[in-house]
Parts: C-alpha cells; structure tokens; sequence
C-alpha cells in the first residue's frame, strides 16, 4: 500500500488488536501531559500569543476555552506538551511524535461536513499519523546530516490526519505532505539541550506547520515532494506501511524530563531503595552515561526549561522527593537546599558501553558513596518504561490522575480520563472536547 492510500483508506477494522490498544493508552497519555502542561509560564505565554494572533472559531484551548484557529491550536497545545517533558516518544526518531499528533487530533474533531467524529476515527487518525510521522522522522535522520527536532518529521503525521479528516485529494495530500516537510521547523536538537530555553523540541512548530500545509493543499497550494517519503533510499522504510506497524514500539515518561536523564534517575532510585539509603547520609554520586546524556550539564537550573534538560537536578530531586513531576521543576523547588547539595555532587562520565548501545538503549550506571564509605553501584539502567518494558494501564492511569489533577478537580480529572480512555466507545467526541 502506497502512503496516501494508507491515510485515506485505514479503517477502524484494519487496525491489529495491539494497535487498537496502544492508541487509546497513548492518546489518554499524552492528552493528559497537555493538560498538565497549563500550569506552566510557557503555556500561558503561547496560549495569550494564539489567542491574539491566531484567532478563529474552528476550535478551543484546552483548559482555558479561548476560540482560535486550527493552527492556532496545535500550536499552542504542541508547545505545551513540549513544557512538561513527559509526553511518548520514539527510539529510532529520538524524538516525540505524539507531542504533535495529539494536539492535531483534539483540534480536527469534524469531517468536511462539520460532522464531529467518532472515537474510533480518532484513534484510527491516531495510528495513521504515528505511522506516518515515524516513518518521516527515521527517514530524516537517516539522510540528514545533524540531529533535529521533533518537528521537522511530526509534521507530516499532522499533515496526514488534516489531509484525511477533510477529504482531501491523492494530489492534494501528496501536496500537503511536500508542504508539511519543507516548512517543518528542521532546528537543532543540541543547540537547546546545551541552552535549554523555551524553544524546545519543536513540536508546536511541527503541527502548526502540517496543519496549515494540509489546509493550504485543499486550497489549491503546491508543494515540493517530500523526499522522506518519496525518495527512492528509504523507499524500504515505507513499503510495509499498513502491515508492519510502529506505533506498538513507542515508549512512555514517568518522570518529567529529557528521556536520556531516565535511566540515572531509576538507577539512583533502585539503589536507594535496595540498600536504604538515606538521601543526608549521601556524599558523592557518580553518573556513567552514554555521551548525549552528559550534555544535560545544568546542576542548579534556573527555571523549569533548565530543568527539564539537566541530569543532575532530576537525579538529586528523585532522590528526595520520590518522583520527578513538574512541581518537582518548578518554584521553590528549583531552590531545595537538600535537592541542591545532592545535585552538585553529581559527576558524569562519559562510558563507552553506553555510547555503543545508544540510541537503541538509554543506559546508564550510578554509583553512590555514603558518609560512612560504604559505595553501591548499579547495574547497566535503562529507562523505567521502555518499549520492551513498557508500563500496565493501571500505572498509566494513575500517572494521569497524578499530573491532571494538578490542574482539573478530581470529579473533572475522572470524567475526561474516562472519556479519554474510552475514546473507542464514543459515538461523538465533542462531550470529551466540552469537558477539555
């Protein structure tokens, strides 16, 4: 099956059981990291800056109700799920495709004859855009020459859901796909770890650029080919699109930062638990790591972005606080005298195993040393959830309850988490967009 075939022609009952599953539990995951996104000052930044810019009636902002356009939406939500860093990813993208997909799926909620959806559909859609967005996203990084964000490839996934949800056309959509990949914010990934601001990973970028390429297509806009799709080199990456899927192997946050600090943080947190360590008796901590995770060298972050892109802070917090949630960023948390002392002796060294086995496996080695001398050390850690380890629905559903209400009561939190999760039952989404 072709490309634009499979975005127009995927149904419900095409979907494997696992496929089927994995979307309802990745659509309520990354639905609730954008909702607890709104405590954040890079939210309320991007929500006033939509709202005045990108004004419209085709949707609203969740948690605030405010009407904007379409691209003014996924903008806005894709930033916000960038702010809490705990939304899924993708190994081989080393990226976030939901950060973008989600935010596009709230927003393109009507056919092209203003018809609210079913959830089936939205899940359907979900799964055609994953497919799409990673099979752009290893492409990219396959014959690109520096490491980019997540919007440079999502893009296309946003595309496809637009481009299907209103009928478009196969020249249409081989159009918006062209235009989703050439203005796909293809920024650099390094540059933001190593200066951590509010830019991020360019997801909101990302969606906003797909969504308006899809809308700029059905007008009679053109766009070059894309060439992570067209190409004739990953050709193969493509050809069992519809029969192989991806969307099974994405991987899930338990803690609120940069996917690369994970592995640190479980490994501290085994050995504390393992051999009773108390946090105050802890004089030395040592981090083996693979190569890119060193890069997130920001021992006493100034703010939550700061945070997010350090390995120290999170390590050192974890260790105090238990978990690693966007209170844990934010406030006066960024100023706990014990977090702070723990975080700058951390030390991190580079370990060759660890750079040979990234980016199919996040690992990382701790070593702890404790007033009295006594040193315990990890094992080789991966991340907490992986795609091979990946977390039950009960832990997914309690994350969501843990992070939505912090911003939703719990009566609201229940009610969207219900919908969310049963999204497949629902005949009309537009009771889950009231409730949003």
């Amino acid at each position: 099956m072709n490309v634009i075939d499979f975005i127009h022609n995927t149904q419900w009952e095409d979907l494997p059981e696992n496929v089927r599953k994995q979307a309802r539990r990745t659509f309520m995951d990354t639905l609730g990291v954008v909702i607890t996104a709104q405590q954040t000052e890079l939210a309320s930044i991007v929500y006033d800056f939509s709202a005045l810019n990108f004004g419209g009636n085709a949707t609203k902002l969740i948690a605030d109700g405010r009407p904007v356009s379409m691209p003014g939406a996924v903008l806005a939500h894709g930033m916000a799920c960038d702010a809490v860093d705990m939304h899924d990813g993708y190994q081989l993208t080393k990226g976030h495709p939901g950060a973008a997909i989600i935010p596009t799926l709230v927003a393109a909620t009507k056919d092209a004859d203003g018809n609210a959806v079913s959830g089936k559909e939205i899940l359907t859609s979900l799964a055609v855009g994953y497919e799409v967005a990673i099979r752009a996203g290893i492409a990219l990084h396959a014959t690109a020459c520096d490491y980019h964000t997540s919007g440079a490839w999502n893009s296309l996934g946003c595309a496809a859901i637009v481009a299907r949800r209103l009928g478009l056309t196969h020249e249409q959509t081989r159009h918006a796909l062209g235009i989703a990949e050439y203005h796909g914010p293809r920024s650099q990934m390094m540059r933001c770890i190593d200066h951590p601001t509010m830019v991020k990973d360019g997801s909101g970028w990302g969606a906003m650029a797909g969504v308006s390429a899809a809308l700029m297509a059905k007008a009679g806009f053109t766009g070059a080919p894309a060439i992570t799709a067209e190409a004739d080199e990953v050709a193969h990456l493509w050809n069992d699109i519809g029969e192989n899927w991806r969307l099974p192997d994405i991987y899930y946050k338990q803690f609120a930062v940069c996917y690369w600090a994970q592995p640190s943080i479980r490994a501290a947190l085994d050995l504390k638990s393992v051999h009773n360590i108390d946090p105050a008796d802890i004089m030395r901590i040592q981090v083996a790591t693979f190569h890119e995770a060193t890069r997130l060298d920001h021992a006493t972050p100034e703010n939550t972005d700061i945070a997010q892109y350090s390995l120290p802070f999170p390590v050192a917090s974890a260790l105090i606080n238990g978990g690693i949630s966007y209170p844990e960023l934010n406030g006066d948390s960024l100023v706990d005298p014990d977090v702070l002392r723990l975080s700058a002796l951390v030390e991190m060294v580079e370990d060759e195993h660890c750079n040979e086995t990234f980016p199919s496996n996040r690992l990382a080695k701790v070593t702890l040393t404790v007033a009295d001398g006594s040193v315990y050390t990890s094992d080789y850690t991966g991340c907490p959830w992986t795609e091979f380890n990946p977390p039950s629905d009960q832990e997914l559903l309690d994350k969501f309850a843990h992070i939505v209400g912090q911003v939703f009561d719990a009566q609201r939190t229940a009610k969207v988490q219900a919908l969310a999760f049963g999204i497949h039952e629902v005949e009309d989404v537009s009771a889950l967009l009231e409730l949003l």
